[in-house]
């Protein structure tokens, strides 16, 4: 992700980087309902999580279908992701291969590098967002 971080098409956020004291629904709530693009990092641990499940992803998946907000579905590891709410959306790697599975991960993440840059520039046009190159990057993950 780094480069399209530094052509400063996208800043990344992560629940993560919540620091101590803050209300973490809050916080998380805000970035996921101002991101353009909203990745799920999608693992066994993300389907285990009830909060990556029935908070995060459905509210995710709302709006992607009222057209706010770009989801995709990244696959880190083997997980019976395909009959789950986000089955239907098109997953990075662009193979559906797990980034765990490859021989070469690097050559994964570049898959989805130019997975997500693809998205980026079809949005740009349409988003005034994107009008100083910048989109909100919301992503979801479990360990």
């Amino acid at each position: 992700m780094s480069p399209l971080r530094r052509l400063r098409y996208i800043t990344g956020w992560f629940n993560r980087d919540i620091e101590a004291g803050t209300d973490w629904e809050r916080e998380s709530e805000v970035h996921l309902d101002t991101a353009s693009i909203i990745l799920l990092l999608v693992s066994p641990d993300f389907f285990a999580s009830d909060y990556c499940y029935t908070v995060e992803m459905q509210r995710a998946l709302k709006k992607h279908k009222a057209g706010t907000a770009h989801v995709i579905p990244i696959l880190l590891r083997p997980v019976a992701w395909k009959n789950t709410p986000i089955g239907e959306l098109s997953a990075l790697p662009f193979d559906k291969k797990p980034v765990t599975q490859w021989a070469d991960r690097d050559e994964a993440w570049l898959n989805v590098v130019e997975g997500i840059n693809e998205v980026i520039r079809k949005l740009l046009p349409k988003q005034s967002l994107f009008e100083n190159r910048h989109s909100s990057l919301y992503g979801s993950r479990a360990y």
